[in-house]
């Protein structure tokens, strides 16, 4: 049996920063709740003392040596969060959708079916038949090179980096059957 692949991330956006951590901790210590830039895995993480990270700010939580970190505590949920990291959240995946703009367009470019009556298009907040074959069509034309030219070629569309991220937060909620771009969390020995 092939053991399955656990996806990573090495780096991490910060939501909130607890200096002493939060009520269900054994000890008092510094910890943040991370969100991760590529598989948006919610993390809380145990920060080395006498350091002071702030919202925002970008840490290395890869296997190699951690200057900030000690070590991942374990995965949260939504709902685990802070309130100060919740606010934060829409925000960070907000930015990390901006600044990886290639990969998500790539989805509208290259996504395919799911079942023989769902496609991944689908799945996004407001698409239904009449906007998947207008995007279907126009990519077979020539690929979309923006989130522009995605708008521009697909009449009434509305916003696709605003429906990528509504769809990552329903996925980090858990409230969603199929992933497109957060996987399941998975029981996993932490790092």
């Amino acid at each position: 049996m092939e053991k399955k692949q656990i996806r990573k991330d090495d780096w991490a956006i910060v939501l909130d920063f607890l200096s002493h951590g939060h009520r269900g901790m054994d000890r008092s210590q510094p910890m943040a709740q991370v969100l991760g830039e590529i598989y948006f895995s919610l993390l809380e993480v145990i920060i080395r003392d006498d350091l002071h990270l702030k919202t925002g700010e970008r840490v290395y939580i890869g296997d190699g040596k951690r200057n900030d970190v000690k070590y991942i505590r374990g995965r949260a949920k939504v709902d685990d969060l802070t309130i100060v990291a919740q606010e934060e959240l829409v925000d960070t995946v907000e930015m990390i959708v901006k600044k990886n703009h290639e990969k998500f367009l790539e989805f509208f470019n290259k996504s395919g079916a799911i079942t023989t009556r769902l496609h991944q298009l689908e799945l996004l907040p407001g698409i239904g038949k009449r906007h998947l074959w207008g995007i279907i069509n126009e990519r077979k034309n020539k690929p979309f090179d923006s989130f522009d030219d995605l708008k521009k070629r697909v009449p009434l569309l509305p916003d696709p980096e605003k429906m990528i991220v509504k769809r990552i937060m329903g996925e980090l909620r858990d409230s969603d059957k199929y992933r497109i771009f957060v996987p399941r969390m998975e029981k996993q020995r932490m790092r």
